[in-house]
């Protein structure tokens, strides 16, 4: 095992909000890249400590964005966001970036960009040691990070040598390292087999058992009521739709087919002809007759 000896300014004090006031207060949030693309358009949204939140969306439906945005790493286009007491803005800037990463951590769609050294102990070392924590003090928090995911055999290896679903559980040991308040995962199951898929599931119960504030984008809806006790869903126009429990929004089939997260067929039976929606994530179509 290598860990790399780094220098960076001393830990500061945690960042808090007070009592009764929303770890990200989001009012009337736009984004738009280069070219005009508008991915967000006025969100307005309150995120409160503990809670697991998934943002549900189509492809392109802006919840990386919002991701982006919630984590610092870029500000809104219009719009404003105080995550942790703090500007996102200003953060996005530059200013207090330091702090903020400590408390909040995103593990992107693609675990390739999280993962850039020789092993996989280095990547989860990383952090720690940017905070210029003590060598002892890095160890422990990558034991930790290592063990919570499963991974502590793995320790040794180069990321490039591991599967799709290893360098997943690389990717956010390398953020529960910091030991942030807030995790944020963009599509965390997405491209893994069905069994890796669901150990994936299982892990993201146990943080947020373990008291996080987790905030999950994703489109598939098999494994919502699992991992959330609130849905926002959004549009393809990155509108917030609907805010809800896990049940009445998977229950609004009307919804879902608008967000385009399922679709309908129309079936025709003898001269009737109506239509099923069918869940994007359903392997089978039970067509009666012919399919118009």
């Amino acid at each position: 095992m290598t860990i790399e000896t780094a220098h960076a300014a001393a830990p500061g004090t945690p960042l808090a909000v007070g009592p009764g006031e929303p770890l990200f207060a989001l009012h009337d949030v736009g984004y738009k890249y280069s070219g005009r693309q508008i991915a967000l358009d006025g969100v307005n949204l309150a995120i409160w400590p503990g809670e697991r939140v998934v943002l549900l969306g189509a492809n392109g439906s802006g919840k990386s964005t919002l991701l982006k945005l919630l984590d610092g790493i870029v500000g809104p286009t219009s719009g404003s966001i105080r995550a942790l007491g703090l500007d996102v803005a200003a953060v996005a800037a530059g200013e207090d970036g330091f702090h903020f990463h400590r408390e909040v951590g995103l593990v992107f769609q693609d675990p390739d960009i999280q993962l850039f050294s020789a092993t996989v102990l280095d990547d989860v070392a990383f952090g720690p040691l940017q905070l210029g924590l003590e060598r002892d003090e890095v160890g422990r928090r990558c034991a930790d990070a290592l063990a919570e995911m499963g991974i502590a055999h793995l320790a040794d290896r180069a990321p490039f040598e591991l599967s799709g679903g290893e360098k997943k559980r690389a990717a956010i040991a390398s953020v529960l390292s910091l030991r942030p308040q807030v995790v944020l995962l963009d599509e965390p199951t997405a491209s893994l087999d069905p069994r890796t898929k669901w150990v994936l599931v299982d892990l993201i119960q146990r943080l947020a058992a373990a008291g996080r504030t987790l905030i999950v984008a994703t489109h598939e809806l098999d494994i919502v009521p699992l991992i959330a006790d609130r849905v926002v869903v959004l549009s393809e126009q990155g509108r917030v739709v609907a805010d809800g429990t896990p049940a009445a929004v998977l229950a609004d089939r009307d919804l879902l087919v608008s967000a385009n997260l399922i679709h309908e067929h129309l079936h025709e039976h003898g001269v009737v002809a109506h239509s099923h929606p069918h869940d994007a994530w359903d392997g089978h179509h039970e067509a009666a007759g012919s399919v118009l």
